[in-house]
């Protein structure tokens, strides 16, 4: 499995469209072809997921029970405002203007490659957000969530 690595700083044009950086391109070798998808994060963000990494997420949607409301309602939630996204030309993507008020997201933006997948945030709410995490917060969580992890990925050892 190949993880994406970066963090970069991207304009939107008047058009609502991005220019998908060529460091980021070259780890989605099947981008052209296949597309992006993005939908909502959990943040107040978007989330860019490439097509095959999509279909993984909705394979794992599926095999919910969907008798159960929850089920129903978070599958609901999570997929609705999901837009394939294709480069044109010029490179480009086009985002859906509900989906950039959905994140507050303005001219200036900040793609964050977050192992399989690539958060979009707004420059100035990414900053404030990164600002406020100290060192020693960052520290300590680290304690916390890999604190019991050995080398080989097991944790509790």
């Amino acid at each position: 499995m190949n993880y994406l690595i970066g963090q970069y700083e991207c304009k939107l044009d008047a058009k609502a469209r991005m220019v998908v950086p060529a460091a980021l391109k070259r780890q989605l070798p099947d981008v052209e072809r296949e597309g992006l998808v993005v939908n909502r994060g959990f943040d107040k963000n978007l989330v860019i997921y490439t097509r095959a990494e999509w279909n993984k997420i909705l394979d794992q949607l599926s095999r919910l029970n969907q008798f159960q409301a929850k089920n129903r309602d978070f599958v609901r939630k999570f997929t609705s405002g999901a837009t394939e996204l294709m480069l044109d030309a010029a490179g480009r993507v086009l985002l859906p203007k509900n989906l950039l008020e959905y994140a507050a997201i303005g001219a200036e933006l900040v793609l964050v490659c977050n192992l399989t997948k690539v958060e979009l945030w707004d420059k100035v709410r990414y900053e404030e957000k990164m600002d406020a995490f100290t060192e020693e917060d960052f520290s300590e969580l680290a304690e916390q969530v890999m604190g019991d992890v050995d080398l080989d990925g097991l944790t509790g050892v």
